[in-house]
């Protein structure tokens, strides 16, 4: 409790100069998927037989997983590690103290000329820091309530140790906050999300906004202390490197906020330090330190530059590809990126089907109405539940031509994937924070295992 309070204390007295205190996507990877129904029974046996495998692996009943009402989960937490999001106005407090010459604390007149010179607006800045500095008391004197021993850590200091030690993990934050904190989780230790910002932050992966409240979170603490939930498995995408040279501890995008000459710099100072030892170099099959809960991206670093790679999709033969990168994800990030990157609009809809209306001379209705099912009908197709051990890979901008052909599926649902880089200079992004250096020769093996799963709570709601 001391702990935590001083963590508190410091967070707000640090600025007291500045504040007077399911669904299936059919026929993608799968060649028997001709009879769509087959498909689906496919998809459901293959899926069932995953999670009894893990719910053995990890040593748990497959009746584990229950309905609300049911016999109670057996969960005691003692100790939680809350990891808090760095706000805005901490970050723009810390950058311009880092760039003093005796780093002493910016002055709040400074950071005022400073943010007003780019367009920025400080009470503004400050009035969201205060309302995450309130819901973040909240998170900790809500646990502390219960009797679980909280310690608070921000992004910059969170560590493994801390991790080992505590029972469950409460990110406070949105959802970068949530995939970052998940992203250092390596064993099957749970992971609490809660939105400390519902207004401007939407939260997917924490608790319902309901839970965000006081009232809320007080109830939604002692459903958890009582066993009143049930566990959500969220698969995650596994990374082994081999070949060329990788950087094994990652850049934090998230926590930096780097620009691209800022990015590439990095990379550079690292791939160089690595070179100048290469004789420590490890070319062998090494795993990645962090698992990948929405998506890797893999391609070059500049958007404006095409990347090449070769890839193989579920052990089928190595093709050439020219394009804008590839995006891999999981169910948890079929709602995220993949899905923004494959939605259709209503307006293509309705060009497709005019155009089928020439060509065929059929008089097709195309009313607002069947358009945007249409649409959405198309777009639901990408989504899938975040317990199945599959991914789905997209190919961005493919380049057509006698070089490089078109792979079987632009799209698709995988189990493993194989990209050997072929770029200049390249990246490997997992879950749009952790930065991987990926050019020419390095070979990336992408893969779900089910002890890779991370372990969440879902909640009646």
């Amino acid at each position: 409790m001391a702990l935590s309070r001083l963590f508190l204390s410091k967070l707000s007295g640090a600025n007291t100069t500045f504040i007077n205190q399911q669904r299936i996507w059919c026929s993608l990877n799968f060649k028997a998927a001709n009879d769509c129904g087959n498909f689906a029974r496919t998809r459901l046996i293959c899926t069932s037989s995953v999670y009894l495998l893990e719910s053995k692996h990890r040593g748990h009943d497959h009746h584990a997983i229950r309905k609300y009402g049911s016999e109670p989960i057996s969960f005691n937490p003692k100790r939680a590690v809350v990891v808090s999001k760095m706000s805005r106005f901490e970050f723009e407090k810390r950058r311009y103290t880092d760039h003093q010459k005796d780093h002493r604390e910016v002055t709040e007149k400074k950071l005022r000329k400073v943010l007003a010179m780019r367009g920025s607006d400080y009470d503004r800045l400050m009035g969201i820091h205060e309302i995450h500095l309130r819901n973040l008391h909240m998170i900790v004197s809500t646990l502390e309530k219960y009797g679980i021993e909280v310690d608070i850590v921000q992004r910059q200091d969170y560590t493994t140790a801390q991790i080992q030690e505590a029972d469950m993990i409460v990110s406070a934050g949105g959802d970068g906050t949530f995939l970052m904190a998940a992203s250092k989780v390596l064993d099957d230790k749970p992971v609490l999300g809660v939105n400390t910002d519902t207004h401007r932050s939407e939260g997917y992966l924490c608790l319902p906004n309901k839970y965000s409240t006081l009232d809320g979170f007080d109830m939604a603490v002692k459903m958890i202390t009582t066993g009143n939930f049930k566990w959500k498995w969220r698969q995650r995408i596994r990374a082994t490197i081999e070949c060329g040279i990788i950087n094994m501890v990652p850049i934090d995008l998230h926590e930096e906020e780097l620009s691209f000459p800022d990015h590439r710099d990095r990379h550079i100072y690292q791939q160089d330090t690595l070179i100048n030892s290469y004789g420590d170099i490890d070319t062998g099959p090494r795993v990645l330190p962090v698992r990948a809960l929405n998506e890797v991206f893999m391609g070059e670093s500049l958007s404006s530059r095409a990347s090449y790679y070769e890839i193989s999709i579920d052990g089928g033969p190595m093709e050439k590809q020219k394009n804008s990168g590839i995006t891999v994800c999981t169910g948890t990030g079929s709602t995220s990126w993949t899905y923004n990157i494959n939605k259709l609009p209503p307006q293509s809809v309705q060009e497709i089907m005019r155009i089928i209306q020439k060509e065929t001379g059929t008089d097709i209705p195309v009313s607002e109405e069947i358009v945007q099912n249409i649409a959405q009908e198309f777009n639901d197709r990408v989504i899938f539940d975040a317990s199945e051990p599959s991914m789905v890979y997209t190919i961005r901008d493919p380049i057509i031509n006698g070089i490089y052909q078109q792979i079987w599926l632009p799209r698709g649902y995988a189990r493993r994937i194989i990209v050997r880089s072929r770029c200049f200079d390249a990246c490997l992004v997992m879950d749009g924070g952790s930065s991987f250096i990926f050019n020419d020769g390095a070979i990336a093996t992408l893969e779900t295992k089910p002890e890779d799963a991370l372990r969440t709570f879902e909640l009646d709601t």
